[in-house]
């Protein structure tokens, strides 16, 4: 639906009409398009209204808050003003007392000073002496934070003077549950249980206690694939299930594995690239940043090919699927501002433009589907005769075919363009915009659907069981229609929609890449061309079958003097008449010869009785034959057949009287046989001319059939004209 600002038709604009909105889209839509727009916008309100809920909850929290924040400060800083004047008292009296206390010890200054240092060394002494005891303590009580700061406290009085007898012992006892406490640190990197802020903490203490770098990035990345490892296990889990909605798929992974790759990658970069980089370790920098690369990589390709599989599994709506690879685009972007290794937007892009691939196939297959069931309704209506005869049958069947089918394609090519919304983040891509644009919608759903309908068409000329004869005439309008304007709109639609132009320069716009109308149009001219061909045929050798089978059933040798018009030379008009205004409704009359007059025709009709009337031979008639067919121009059977009523009727009646010529030739004639070929040859004459282009076609393959005839009698004598008009009129 376009919309333009201020229009009343803008959902969010200010100047919306919710009643002129309702009527132009119950107008516009079907049923199903206002259901789904209906359950769309019902979704919309109800992740509006549970952000106006979260906003407002959040707010009021936010104000109660500060609400009480600004009151206790009040009460503070009453607090804080009392308590200033009493520290400014105090501090004189402070300063006055520390004056006096100078003044007195200022003569034994020097013997203080001493004894001050010796009470810090007694100090330190005894710090030392009871280290051992101390630590123990801190390490059952569990407080190892402060086990590692007590003994890096000592250290280095400890290293200077551990050669000593006397602090030899206690070195002994303090390295003993320092290895202890590692021990424990150790373990926690292999407790899968263990939360990542213990782990991060415990990391720190090995650091401190100078532990290999390398040998604890390891470990830790060790213990962090486990992590992750479980939270792919789920998001595989949630694969499987098909109830799964795709935009909660894409927030699970979001909060639980891609949530864990980041505090890993930060954690990481805080304790050993940073600290690596501080002290100067390039050489062991480069190695643990490799290994975070491989970690990360290792651990996001697997993520990518979850959601890939996901996607591929799911059947999501367009407007769905493009929220949902939205969502995920722009958290992949995130990790790429805190891991500058690899560009994993490149992988989404990927995934981006399979989805959209996929969605086109479905909907192309969604397409094929519609236009296989509108041509099944049609063919299951010509299976009733009364649908025949009526007028409007061939006018709706060929709207539901075309009209519809476009109308279809109109309601795709909107679905799909949300995957270019501006305002979804990964439209910004010209290379997937291009690839979308031309590759799927343009060359893939609508050139590969158009490809779909010719051969689909011809498909049904060798469908068995055969399909009614009157489909192949819709089938051959309805490529035509596409052939003269249905390809050019639907490609100049997708053009514009998706502006395919931009992407080629004027001298490339008819490159390889793009197909033509030209080539689109001849390929559906030519598929109608073989559906009406196959039609004629078809029609054609159900009349001959007719025939052939009465010319094949009859005794000829013992023929009795023919009274009436055969029955099967009626229904032979009755069909061609029945066939004239089936193509009549779908077809333009075409262009026919000069017709004789009405006295011309008669003598036409009757040139070989009156030849046998004036006592002419077979082999005056035989020569008779073969001047007219030296003077008659050859009469191709089976040529093309142009798209018009007359010639369609034209190659039926050709067929036809073929036929009936081949099997007048197989047979051998009494004097009443041929008499009675004479009279339905003549009642063929009266009839038929009125159905094809040029007459003497008719009048050319009619003397055929009677000259064959005379040519197997073995008394070929004629009737005589008059009476054969009679029987033919009585008949």
């Amino acid at each position: 639906m376009d919309i333009k600002p201020g229009d009343p038709y803008d959902i969010d604009g200010a100047c919306f009409n919710a009643e002129m909105y309702v009527k132009k889209v119950l107008k516009e839509s079907n049923l199903k398009q206002v259901i789904d727009h209906e359950r769309e916008i019902h979704q919309d309100i109800q992740s509006l209204h549970s952000d106006m809920q979260t906003l407002v909850y959040e707010n009021y929290n936010k104000f109660i808050l500060a609400t009480d924040t600004i009151g206790k400060m009040k009460n503070d800083f009453k607090s804080l003003e009392e308590d200033m004047e009493s520290l400014l008292f105090k501090m004189d009296e402070i300063t006055n007392t520390s004056e006096i206390i100078t003044s007195s010890l200022h003569a034994n200054r020097d013997e203080i000073s001493k004894l001050s240092e010796t009470h810090t060394l007694l100090k330190r002494l005894e710090f030392v002496y009871t280290l051992p005891t101390t630590l123990n303590k801190l390490l059952i009580k569990g407080d190892y934070a402060q086990v590692v700061q007590e003994y890096l406290h000592a250290q280095r009085v400890l290293t200077q003077y551990g050669n000593q007898e006397s602090l030899k012992g206690i070195l002994n006892d303090c390295n003993k549950i320092v290895n202890e406490l590692k021990k424990i640190l150790y373990s926690h990197l292999r407790d899968k249980d263990i939360t990542g802020k213990e782990l991060t903490k415990s990391v720190n203490l090995l650091l401190q206690l100078d532990e290999p770098v390398l040998s604890l990035c390891k470990e830790f990345l060790l213990h962090s694939k486990k992590c992750l490892l479980e939270s792919l296990n789920v998001l595989q889990l949630q694969v499987e299930d098909i109830n799964q909605d795709m935009i909660e798929f894409i927030d699970l992974g979001s909060d639980t594995f891609l949530s864990q790759l980041c505090l890993v990658i930060a954690s990481f970069n805080d304790m050993f690239v940073e600290n690596l980089s501080k002290n100067d370790e390039n050489e062991e920098t480069e190695i643990s940043i490799n290994q975070l690369n491989v970690f990360v990589e290792d651990n996001m390709i697997r993520y990518l090919e979850i959601v890939q599989c996901y996607i591929d599994r799911n059947t999501s709506d367009t407007a769905i699927l493009v929220r949902a690879l939205d969502r995920f685009y722009r958290k992949i972007q995130a990790i790429g501002k805190l891991f500058s290794y690899k560009d994993f937007t490149l992988n989404v892009m990927e995934i981006i433009s399979s989805a959209a691939r996929r969605q086109t196939k479905l909907h192309l297959d969604m397409l094929k589907a519609h236009f296989h069931d509108k041509l099944a309704t049609v063919r299951q209506s010509l299976v009733s005769l009364q649908k025949l005869n009526d007028n409007g049958f061939a006018t709706e069947s060929l709207a539901s075919l075309t009209s519809d089918v476009i109308e279809k394609i109109k309601g795709i090519l909107q679905d799909i363009s949300a995957f270019l919304d501006p305002k979804v983040s990964f439209s910004t891509n010209n290379a997937l915009r291009k690839t979308i644009s031309v590759d799927y919608v343009r060359e893939s759903l609508v050139v590969g659907f158009l490809h779909y309908l010719s051969s689909a068409a011809r498909s049904y000329t060798i469908c068995i069981p055969c399909p009614p004869a009157f489909l192949f005439l819709i089938m051959t309008k309805m490529c035509l229609e596409f052939q003269i304007s249905g390809v050019g709109h639907l490609l100049k639609l997708v053009d514009e929609t998706y502006e395919i132009n931009k992407y080629f320069e004027t001298k490339n716009k008819n490159s390889s890449q793009l197909s033509s109308e030209v080539e689109l149009a001849s390929d559906m001219h030519s598929a109608a061309q073989h559906l009406v061909n196959y039609y004629v045929r078809v029609e054609g050798l159900s009349i001959s079958q007719m025939l052939k089978k009465s010319v094949e059933t009859r005794d000829w040798l013992h023929s009795l003097e023919p009274r009436t018009v055969r029955a099967v030379m009626k229904r032979v008009v009755e069909e061609i008449t029945s066939v004239d205004s089936q193509v009549g409704e779908l077809f333009e009359e075409g262009l026919r010869t000069d017709r004789s007059s009405d006295s011309s025709r008669r003598t036409q009709m009757s040139r070989h009785i009156r030849a046998w009337s004036t006592g002419g031979t077979a082999t005056n008639t035989q020569t008779f034959s073969a001047i007219n067919r030296l003077f008659s121009e050859r009469i191709d059977i089976f040529s093309p057949v142009q798209f018009s009523r007359v010639s369609i009727t034209t190659g039926i009646i050709k067929i036809s009287l073929k036929t009936l010529l081949e099997c007048v030739r197989l047979r051998t004639f009494n004097r009443y046989g041929l008499q009675q070929v004479q009279v339905d040859i003549h009642y063929l004459q009266l009839y038929l001319w009125r159905f094809v282009s040029d007459e003497n076609l008719v009048h050319l393959l009619l003397d055929e059939i009677l000259s064959s005839s005379v040519h197997r009698c073995l008394n070929p004598v004629l009737m005589e004209p008059s009476v054969v008009e009679i029987i033919c009129e009585r008949g």
